[in-house]
């Protein structure tokens, strides 16, 4: 595969290929929906199902004004991330208290329409690491049904990017998980997680043999 050297800035069309590694500091928040809507119209992936469901995403987005929010009842946008812990092939996953299974972090972004900084965000606050940077693009994308305590069941149109853990990071969690854990690809298979967190771990840790760390 191509290497492309990773940049402390986005670009104006970061690729698969040619990913970017940003921190906090450059990721304005933005309230722009449409915006949203037009980079999942020009979503990268070899995978139909994964072009389709950013077609969808898309068309919701344009949809429903509220779409960014907790509040749109029947589904909203979320963001999550695969932390891998830089030189190291390992990643976090956590029990989530709510939802009660092994998921990777990830949340609502709160009207956030910069997706890359709401999945930093929530990787911040569920992993307590200090130091965390994002790669752009977005490498894969989900919908799914939650079913929350005292919450109707609806969707989350999840949009999901690489996050990078200083190398030697503890993570420290909150009350939105009762466990986190490093778990290796080999480990994976003692987890009982779905096929969208499998492939997030596959297309995550693929990505990154595009970047020089």
């Amino acid at each position: 595969m191509t290497t492309g050297s990773p940049k402390n800035q986005v670009g104006p069309n970061p690729t698969l290929a040619t990913p970017v590694i940003t921190s906090d500091e450059s990721l304005t928040p933005s309230n722009n929906l449409l915006a949203l809507a037009e980079q999942l119209d020009q979503h990268e992936s070899d995978d139909l199902s994964q072009l389709a469901l950013a077609q969808r995403m898309a068309e919701f987005a344009r949809g429903h004004d509220d779409a960014l929010f907790r509040s749109c009842p029947d589904a909203h946008f979320t963001g999550s991330a695969l932390v891998v812990e830089e030189g190291a092939n390992r990643f976090i996953l956590l029990f989530h208290t709510k939802l009660q299974k092994w998921l990777q972090p990830g949340g609502h972004v709160d009207g956030n329409a910069n997706l890359a900084a709401s999945a930093l965000r929530e990787a911040q606050e569920e992993t307590g690491i200090e130091g965390l940077r994002v790669v752009q693009p977005a490498f894969d994308l989900d919908i799914h049904e939650v079913r929350p305590p005292n919450e109707p069941p609806h969707l989350h149109l999840d949009i999901r990017f690489v996050v990078l853990a200083p190398k030697g990071s503890v993570p420290v969690g909150n009350h939105e998980s009762r466990e986190l854990r490093w778990v290796t690809v080999d480990e994976l298979q003692e987890f009982d997680v779905d096929e969208s967190v499998r492939r997030l771990v596959r297309q995550g840790l693929l990505l990154l043999e595009n970047i020089d760390i």
